[in-house]
């Protein structure tokens, strides 16, 4: 099918609005803000920087490209199936039009495992930061592509408040920057192109060297195999997200303890100390073109 990223934003701008008429924000931040205040900050980032490359194991209904993934698909068990087979923590799949997720499937996870949970949507308002809070998310997923710098700092800000770690995901090699300076320490590279929906294997490993030393990284998207980990762990990635493999899969169990032993197994390379991020500074961005061309 033909989807484009201007569709997913207004299904979740659609979805929002649904959830606004039922709770208001101002009622739904007081109660995010009354979680953060008792819960512990920080569970997500604590789970990847455990040695080795951790996985985050993906909850997903469907997909557009593939539609149903699973036919006996229930996510508190897909939960606890990944919970038991070593998962470092758990992403939820919350979109409803093109992915058939719901915040329920959150629930349902975050209520079922004590793993850090990320509650992954195409997040364009704050109101979906505080939603996630209140359905049990340990994290949520920030896209560099939907939000532009300033935007992404606030709802990292936002996230941070009610007790939330931030993923902040790009693709596009002009959005490391905002991504990083984002301030959330996650930052995901996605293999995935969300414009077209087209897949680049490699994507994520040209541009991990660019990443400054300190932050914790995720690979994302296109992770189907042991050797794929250890490919991810020695272009110094912290961590992969693994979902359509494990979801398909007729023992998700199985292939995600493959997937699991690999990155126990293996040593994340470290990064150089890289100049690139220091292109902060300069207030006209528009001259960095294809940082790819910088890389080695």
């Amino acid at each position: 099918m033909s989807l484009s990223l201007a569709d997913l934003v207004d299904a979740a701008r659609a979805t929002t609005r649904q959830h606004r008429a039922q709770t208001g924000e101002a009622e739904l931040r007081a109660e995010a803000e009354e979680l953060g205040r008792r819960s512990i900050g920080g569970r997500l980032r604590s789970a990847l920087e455990a040695p080795g490359v951790a996985v985050i194991a993906e909850v997903k209904g469907a997909s557009p490209l593939r539609g149903e993934l699973r036919e006996d698909f229930e996510p508190g068990e897909l939960g606890v199936t990944y919970r038991d087979n070593g998962a470092a923590a758990v992403s939820v799949v919350t979109e409803e039009h093109f992915f058939s997720g719901s915040i329920g499937d959150l629930v349902a996870v975050s209520t079922t495992i004590e793993l850090p949970t990320l509650r992954k949507d195409f997040i364009v308002e704050l109101y979906q930061v505080f939603r996630a809070a209140t359905a049990g998310a340990s994290a949520v997923l920030l896209i560099a592509e939907l939000l532009d710098g300033a935007a992404l700092e606030d709802f990292v800000e936002a996230a941070h408040s009610v007790g939330l770690d931030a993923l902040v995901e790009f693709h596009r090699p002009d959005l490391l920057v905002a991504a990083v300076e984002a301030g959330s320490g996650i930052v995901g590279i996605n293999n995935r192109n969300l414009d077209t929906m087209e897949l680049d294997v490699d994507h994520a490993l040209r541009l991990s060297p660019e990443l400054p030393m300190g932050l914790i990284s995720v690979a994302e998207s296109a992770i189907a195999d042991a050797a794929d980990v250890a490919r991810a762990a020695a272009a110094g990635f912290d961590a992969v997200l693994v979902g359509t493999v494990l979801v398909t899969a007729e023992e998700p169990g199985a292939v995600l303890r493959d997937l699991v032993d690999a990155g126990s197994a293996a040593v994340p390379t470290p990064r150089p100390n890289t100049g690139l991020i220091e292109l902060a500074d300069i207030e006209d961005l528009e001259d960095l073109g294809d940082i790819t061309e910088l890389i080695p």
